[in-house]
């Protein structure tokens, strides 16, 4: 792997720069030292989109609890800017990557703008105070997202999309330059679905990187430049998603008659789509 070049190392030991780089080297991670995913490759750098996908029951999950670093690797590498996950503080781990969970509901009614300010707390620690200007950088993350209206409103109230918004919002605020987002478009009727991939888009196009889970190959095709395929026996497929997502690979890891299609979009530009058939393989 080629090392980023001409970087000066930042107060937290990272090279400072607008390109961060998330890698998992010939990796394989697990439970209690037993693997169940071996000979992972892959990474994702700052201005790229990364769609991990497969049936359940495959790993999917664990993979991405051990490139969060939530669980250690069985064997093998996760780096950030070429320095290992594992010798790397939470608060040195949180100004590069940030963590966007599926829905959940707080045990308090926070509003969105308290759910938003929680970023900070990743870069200030639990006996931290947000400042004025973290207190000005939500609301301006807001007012990006075009949230801002609902600042006020208790989180608990909002739409799913709406809430789902107000997490990315968070990740935003924390700063950190590569967001992992653990199905972010999962359960939205279809208009928040788009909200959310747009959104994903871009902040790929604002120069930060997102690596995010997905059941729907449609996702993928729609904001993504990489994907990471696993399939049923657990081989793990790495490249641009159109060779990644083809009609052979999909049947192999879905267990069903797919088809890939190229049809054209509502703008009229060519976009690609799966459609997958009530019979199994």
């Amino acid at each position: 792997m080629s090392r980023p070049e001409n970087r000066v190392p930042d107060k937290n030991g990272l090279k400072s720069s607008d390109r961060t780089t998330l890698t998992a080297r010939n990796l394989s991670c697990g439970y209690h030292r037993k693997a169940i995913l071996t000979g992972v490759d892959l990474e994702v750098r700052t201005g790229e989109v990364l769609c991990l996908l497969g049936p359940n029951g495959v790993g999917k999950t664990t993979l991405f609890r051990t490139l969060l670093g939530h669980l250690p690797p069985v064997s093998g590498h996760v780096e950030i800017d070429g320095r290992e996950h594992s010798s790397l503080s939470r608060r040195q781990v949180a100004r590069h990557i940030a963590y966007v969970p599926q829905l959940h509901k707080p045990p308090f009614a926070f509003s969105v703008f308290d759910v938003a300010l929680t970023g900070c707390i990743s870069r200030l620690g639990l006996l931290g105070s947000p400042s004025r200007a973290d207190r000005e950088q939500t609301e301006e993350v807001l007012e990006r997202l075009g949230i801002a209206h609902l600042a006020a409103r208790p989180f608990t109230e909002l739409s799913g999309g709406e809430q789902q918004m107000t997490l990315i919002a968070r990740a935003l605020v924390q700063d950190g330059r590569i967001l992992v987002m653990d199905e972010p478009a999962a359960a939205l009727d279809l208009r928040n679905q788009a909200t959310v991939l747009r959104c994903v888009r871009d902040l790929a196009d604002e120069r930060r990187g997102v690596v995010m889970t997905s059941h729907n190959p449609d996702h993928a095709f729609l904001v993504a430049t990489r994907a990471v395929l696993i399939t049923g026996d657990r081989r793990i497929l790495s490249g641009p998603v159109d060779e990644v997502l083809t009609e052979g690979n999909l049947r192999a890891a879905y267990g069903t008659q797919v088809r890939v299609l190229q049809i054209a979009g509502p703008d009229g530009s060519p976009v690609r789509t799966c459609m997958h058939s009530l019979e199994t393989v």
